[in-house]
């Protein structure tokens, strides 16, 4: 298993990626566009998710392919991105058509993290910009785009660390599978006491820094959850449900929307190899997964699938591991790079 040209999730041919942010905001957003309805999946495991049209990907429901997928910044309010998205989208002939009617109908499920207390200016008043910052994103969107303090990862935090937007790739099997993940966890990326990032013995190719080799004896870093999130959870009561990491997996295999949950339950093992503690009460943990049908899986299908999800797992906590590590610091929230710098 290698990660593509890019090491992104546009690696998957006919999907891309935009993002739009406001620095001064501190938060933004991205969208993931597939250049065809795509099949489509959600796997929901944090204890407070901000969501929309996450009920119409259930496979039992109508809708079988869904248009795009958004990821915000702005908690509730950054929901009204994929308003933008859909606009946008209906503008260019993009969704389900009914007849003579004068417009499509676009699917566009989405995810929002909370960034509101990260320091940003968010006095916007009657008229939160996250609609406005989802066109932006579409207008955007193509096959490179910026990672760390980028669209939706722009405000995210994560443990004690500045989070941010990652991506990572792999090919295997004739398949190819991508992840976009923005980390806002509650739980640390970082195993305590060391500079070594838990997604550290999954990097390919120098992707976060060469930390794939652990830097601490086996063993020491089993305490979690006393070494790493004491002083959030001093915070407790302060810090409840400010925390979420949402992504997207893409894969050009040809799944159903039922082969695509499974594919979306196998991804969010890849939070728990990069994050602890994960799907927490406090976090809003989601991951959508699109299917663009553009390849057939190797072998039996059962065993195709299997190698599917066990790929977006791995590339899931290889996305966290970039998002970590290409943050950058700002407004006194210090990225991974600085704390551990020399070390």
């Amino acid at each position: 298993m290698a990660p593509g040209p890019r090491n992104l999730i546009t690696d998957v041919a006919g999907i891309t990626v935009g993002n739009a942010e406001d620095m001064d905001l501190l938060s933004g957003v991205t969208v993931v566009l597939p250049d065809a309805a795509a099949a489509a999946a959600v796997d929901v495991r944090g204890g407070g998710p901000a969501t929309r049209e996450t009920d119409a990907l259930d496979a039992a429901c109508l809708v079988d392919a869904i248009h795009g997928v958004v990821l915000s910044g702005g908690s509730v309010f950054g929901l009204e991105a994929a308003s933008g998205t859909v606009t946008w989208l209906d503008g260019r002939g993009r969704g389900f058509a009914f007849g003579d009617q004068p417009h499509v109908s676009p699917v566009v499920p989405a995810a929002a993290l909370f960034d509101i207390a990260n320091g940003g200016n968010k006095e916007w008043g009657d008229v939160p910009p996250y609609r406005d910052l989802g066109r932006a994103a579409c207008d955007a969107a193509g096959d490179d785009f910026a990672l760390g303090n980028a669209g939706a990862g722009t405000g995210a935090l994560a443990g004690r660390y500045k989070g941010g937007l990652g991506s990572a790739s792999a090919h295997s099997g004739g398949i190819t599978v991508g992840a976009l993940m923005a980390v806002n966890s509650f739980g640390s990326p970082v195993i305590p006491g060391t500079a070594t990032l838990w997604a550290a013995p999954f990097e390919q190719a120098g992707e976060f820094g060469g930390s794939g080799e652990l830097r601490i004896p086996v063993g020491e870093a089993t305490h979690s959850l006393e070494a790493g999130t004491k002083a959030e959870l001093a915070n407790g009561a302060d810090a409840a449900g400010r925390n979420t990491t949402i992504g997207v997996v893409a894969t050009d295999a040809a799944l159903t929307p039922a082969e695509a949950k499974r594919v979306a339950i196998m991804a969010a093992d890849g939070m728990a190899r990069a994050i602890r503690p994960i799907h927490t009460p406090f976090d809003g943990d989601v991951i959508f997964v699109l299917a663009t049908g553009k390849a057939e899986l190797a072998g039996p299908r059962p065993l195709g699938l299997m190698q599917a999800g066990a790929m977006a797992a791995d590339t899931v906590a290889r996305a966290i591991g970039r998002a970590v590590f290409e943050a950058e610091t700002v407004a006194g929230w210090r990225s991974f790079r600085d704390i551990h710098e020399g070390q």
